[in-house]
């Protein structure tokens, strides 16, 4: 069979049972770029914490090769009767260009392949998110609601990349951090509508003042400095990119796990 793509929930993801056969399937992650830096790391962070998966990673670059190789590895070395590999986009949400691109590896791999479904929403995603903000002062780091401490900032711009489709996916993620943090959380897009200065404008209608952005990616897929031109443009100050965060690689070895419990 073909690749096949399969949408497991994003609230209940399973663990990774902690034995796994020598023919399950490989993980093998999957990232826009050359698949360094932070993705690496997370790789490395999910080898550690799963020695019993065989963990690939592979980089998109301009047409998806080096993923339909790691696909046709994988398919080597397992049974011709089993799924040789089940993909983990290093994605937050929709990307039209990484998507096309996992899609068309899969398809020429010829494999036996699943693709999840990207990593939010998810209450770790929110958790995460959470975590990077108060990394900068820009949020208490408890969830604790006293009524005596004040928040550092009135509101959040939870800031995506991958056009409309991204921004709308992200919605409950807001909603999720928005209940982290009591604090309102609207979604901008760096790419499309809404923008992040109409999402500003929004929420100074409402009358918060101090703002922070809050970039809902892991890296690759979108540019540090675009995220810090909006956050300029508007006055905001805003949290790091998710990164390597341990929260993220656990999204992606459950979103492997859910997989197995499904099949």
């Amino acid at each position: 069979m073909r690749g096949r793509a399969v949408r497991p929930s994003g609230r209940h993801r399973r663990p990774v049972p902690s034995q796994l056969p020598p023919e399950a399937p490989a993980l093998v992650l999957a990232a826009l770029g050359d698949a360094t830096g932070a993705v690496a790391e997370l790789a490395a962070l999910i080898r550690g914490d799963n020695p019993q998966i065989e963990v690939r990673l592979a980089g998109l670059g301009e047409d998806g090769k080096a993923l339909t190789a790691e696909l046709e590895a994988a398919a080597r070395e397992r049974p011709g009767d089993g799924v040789a590999a089940i993909v983990v986009p290093i994605l937050t949400g929709p990307h039209p260009v990484a998507d096309r691109l996992i899609a068309t590896a899969v398809e020429t791999s010829g494999a036996s392949v699943t693709v999840t479904d990207h990593l939010g929403p998810h209450p770790l995603l929110a958790e995460a998110l959470h975590i990077r903000l108060a990394e900068k002062d820009l949020a208490r780091a408890d969830r604790m609601r006293l009524l005596n401490v004040s928040s550092p900032v009135d509101a959040v711009i939870l800031v995506t990349v991958g056009g409309e489709n991204a921004a709308s996916a992200a919605q409950p993620t807001a909603v999720l951090l928005a209940s982290r943090l009591t604090l309102p959380v609207v979604v901008a897009s760096l790419d499309s509508a809404p923008s992040v200065a109409e999402a500003a404008e929004r929420m100074r209608q409402i009358g918060a003042q101090r703002i922070a952005l809050s970039p809902c990616a892991v890296g690759p897929e979108i540019d540090p400095g675009l995220v810090a031109g909006a956050a300029a443009e508007i006055g905001a100050e805003c949290a790091d990119l998710l990164g390597a965060h341990d929260l993220i690689a656990d999204l992606a070895a459950r979103a492997y796990g859910s997989v197995l419990a499904e099949d």
